[in-house]
């Protein structure tokens, strides 16, 4: 393990049409600079109960909620990093805990080795993870994306844009190679916004004259969704 970081902020999200994309883009760079590694495919790998618990709370949209993943940021290698992430969010207010492993750890005994760490952060991810019991890899969201940061260092502002959001629910693994279904068929690109606090004025302003308005979209809970009616649909034809 190389580090143990913990986050606090408000995340918005934002579902852009092409022109709306390509507007934002032209004013966010006049105030942003752009993530150094450019579009960088994002691997998000989702654990969950045998009943999808944690994906039928995120699309009730409660108070609180949590989620627990393993993100990448490349198609992975053995000792390549990967994050083992605990999401909550309450009342619009994001909290996130992880720890960083190497791809390896994560294929092999990952629970174990998470017992083992003496940190904080580990026992409140095994805390999670005795507390639902049968938490196991279910989904592996992908998607590509560019990010941009603030100029100024201390805003701790950050603005990502996804495109080509897909899943898959076989070869849970960040080694498996980046295939996947497409979450979204109607080419919107999926802004997200995230602060430590306010959002500066300019931005408001820009998202406002644009007409774009916040959205709840949930990359897991939309492929969770997917896949629920599918399996419907194929039961339903059978009987």
């Amino acid at each position: 393990m190389a580090s143990i970081c913990v986050f606090k902020r408000y995340e918005y999200k934002y579902l852009l049409t092409a022109e709306q994309y390509f507007a934002v883009l032209n004013e966010i760079e006049k105030h942003m600079a752009a993530d150094k590694y450019g579009k960088s495919t994002i691997q998000s790998l989702y654990y969950d109960t045998d009943d999808y618990l944690l994906a039928r709370r995120s699309l009730e949209k409660p108070m609180y909620k949590e989620k627990l993943r393993m993100r990448s940021y490349c198609q992975a290698k053995d000792d390549d990093e990967v994050f083992l992430e605990l999401k909550k969010k309450y009342d619009g207010v994001v909290f996130k805990r992880r720890i960083e492993l190497t791809a390896a750890q994560a294929e092999h005994g990952l629970f174990d080795c998470v017992r083992a760490l003496p940190d904080q952060i580990s026992k409140e991810i095994t805390y999670a993870i005795d507390m639902y019991k049968t938490l196991a890899p279910k989904i592996l969201l992908l998607y590509d994306r560019t990010a941009y940061f603030g100029k100024d260092d201390e805003s701790g502002l950050r603005v990502t844009f996804d495109t080509n959001i897909r899943y898959r629910m076989d070869r849970l693994t960040m080694c498996g190679g980046t295939d996947g279904k497409p979450v979204r068929t109607d080419g919107k690109i999926l802004m997200e916004v995230k602060a430590g606090a306010s959002i500066p004025l300019w931005l408001c302003r820009l998202i406002s004259s644009l007409g774009i308005r916040k959205t709840s979209f949930s990359k897991y809970g939309t492929a969770y969704t997917i896949e629920h009616d599918n399996i419907f649909t194929e039961v339903k034809q059978v009987g």
